[in-house]
């Protein structure tokens, strides 16, 4: 490994742990080598591993077991949460463009998802309004998942995912219900202008109440 001598040493040891967990095929669960052999494979000082070990642990991307080793973790958006709370989303313009941003990524999901749903995708979220209980704080988590999950990119959902879990920490959600059926509606139709206007319509009812 090449690294530049201006550069800080543990990202560029971050970009070679990524590599070799793409390299390896490493999926959460897997081990990873030991400081000792990562600093050997990578040609890099243990203590430059060690910090780019603790800034993955930090972010829940691996976690180390006492007497086991280290290894690799599932995605968890509620630890990035905590951080991102904590340290980096509190202003109140951030939570502004935060908003905006959700409202966006909702509405260019569902008319990339109004394409894909089955019968089945419809039924689900049919089911998810049927059993829709006043005071719920994860329905429409629930609703959109099952549209981000139909479109197939994880990229766009694990952002999504994130900032839906961030956005629960300061504000209580009040659904109209009828504005997600009329989605349903706008979504079996394909009617993909229904489809932005709703996603307005259903953001501004969640956040400003």
């Amino acid at each position: 490994m090449t690294i530049p001598s201006k550069s800080k040493v543990y990202e560029e040891v971050l970009k070679e742990i990524r590599r070799l967990i793409d390299l390896n095929k490493l999926s959460p669960g897997d081990k990873l080598p030991s400081e000792r052999e990562l600093s050997e494979q990578l040609g890099a000082g243990r203590s430059s591993v060690r910090e780019a070990l603790r800034a993955m642990e930090l972010l829940g991307l691996i976690e180390t077991r006492r007497g086991e080793g280290t290894f690799l973790s599932s995605y968890r958006p509620y630890h990035m949460v905590e951080i991102l709370s904590a340290f980096i989303l509190q202003e109140a313009k951030t939570k502004e463009n935060l908003k905006s941003t959700k409202q966006l990524i909702e509405k260019e999901a569902s008319k990339i998802a109004m394409h894909q749903l089955s019968d089945q995708d419809i039924q689900t979220l049919q089911e998810h309004v049927r059993l829709f209980e006043t005071g719920s704080e994860t329905f429409h988590y629930d609703f959109f998942y099952t549209i981000f999950d139909v479109g197939e990119n994880q990229l766009l959902l694990k952002i999504w995912r994130l900032m839906e879990e961030f956005s629960r920490t300061f504000h209580k959600p009040v659904y109209d219900i009828d504005l997600y059926k009329a989605l349903i509606d706008a979504l079996q139709a394909k009617d993909d202008k229904r489809i932005e206007t709703l996603c307005a319509q259903l953001y501004q009812e969640k956040m400003s109440k």
